[in-house]
C-alpha cells in the first residue's frame, strides 16, 4: 500500500477508560463448529462486548435473535500494510477528492451503517447502537469518516479496539469510493498507531478486493493473544 494517499485527522479525545468486570464469561472458541455460533444471551454493555472481543468473539445479531455471539472458522483479517488499491482508486485519492477523520462523527457512522440493509435485513439493532455509543464515549469504539471536498460525509466504518487489534464491524458509503477511501484511511491510521492486524470477521467480495484474507480460527486466536499484549496509540 502506498503511504499517505489520503489525509487523516485524528479527533480521538483520550485513552480508553477502565471497565468493570464483565457479568459474563465467554468460552474458548476453539473446537466449536466452523459456522461459529459460540453463545446466545447476555447484553451489549461495554464490559460484555470487550470481554467477547478479548476471547476472539464478536456480536452478530440476526433477525430471529439479537444477542448472538460468533467466532467463525476461517476468520477474515486485513493486514494494515496489505490493502489493495486499484489504479483508479489511487488516482481518486491523489486528486484529493476525500479527506478522512478518526472519531469525528461516530454516531452518524454507526447509524448510517445500520440503515444499510444486508441480505437478511440490518443486523445493527438499536440496542447494539446504544451499547456502542457508550463504548465510544469510553474510548473503546472508534470510527473512520471520509468527507468530500465540500464537507459532506462520503462514507465510513466503525469498530472496536482491544490491545493492538482493531475489529472493523461495518461500513457504508454515500459517495462512490467513500467506503474504499475509509478502508485506506483505516489502514494508514492503523499502521501509524501500532495496530498489528484488523479483524474484518467474514470475508466478502468487497473486502477481498481490498486485500482481506482468511486465516484459520486457531491462527486468529494466536495472533489475537499476541495483539492483546500490545497497545495501539488511539489517543
Amino acid at each position: 500500500m502506498s503511504a499517505a494517499l489520503i489525509a487523516v485527522e485524528s479527533r480521538t479525545r483520550g485513552p480508553a477508560l477502565p471497565l468493570p468486570p464483565s457479568r459474563y464469561r465467554f468460552p474458548n472458541p476453539a473446537g466449536f463448529p466452523a459456522e461459529g455460533l459460540i453463545a446466545a444471551g447476555g447484553d451489549f454493555a461495554p464490559a460484555t462486548v470487550i470481554e467477547a472481543y478479548r476471547a476472539g468473539i464478536f456480536p452478530w445479531p440476526h433477525p430471529s435473535a439479537e444477542l448472538l455471539w460468533f467466532s467463525p472458522d476461517p476468520r477474515a483479517i486485513l493486514e494494515p500494510g496489505g490493502v489493495h488499491i486499484s489504479r483508479r482508486l489511487a488516482r481518486t485519492l491523489r486528486q484529493g477528492r476525500f479527506h478522512a477523520t478518526v472519531d469525528a462523527a461516530f454516531e452518524r457512522v454507526i447509524r448510517a451503517c445500520a440503515e444499510r440493509p444486508d441480505d437478511d435485513g440490518t443486523w445493527i439493532t438499536e440496542r447494539l447502537v446504544r451499547g456502542y455509543l457508550e463504548l465510544h464515549d469510553l474510548g473503546w469504539a472508534h470510527s473512520i469518516e471520509t468527507w468530500t471536498a465540500e464537507g459532506e460525509l462520503a462514507g465510513g466504518l466503525y469498530g472496536i479496539a482491544v490491545g493492538a487489534m482493531f475489529g472493523a464491524e461495518s461500513m457504508f458509503h454515500r459517495v462512490t469510493d467513500g467506503s474504499k477511501a475509509a478502508m485506506v484511511a483505516m489502514a494508514e491510521h492503523a499502521t501509524a498507531i501500532g495496530v498489528q492486524f484488523i479483524d474484518i470477521q467474514v470475508l466478502t467480495p468487497h473486502t477481498a478486493s481490498m486485500g482481506g484474507i482468511e486465516i484459520s480460527r486457531a491462527t486468529y486466536l494466536e495472533r489475537l493473544e499476541q495483539a492483546l499484549k500490545g497497545e495501539a496509540r488511539w489517543a
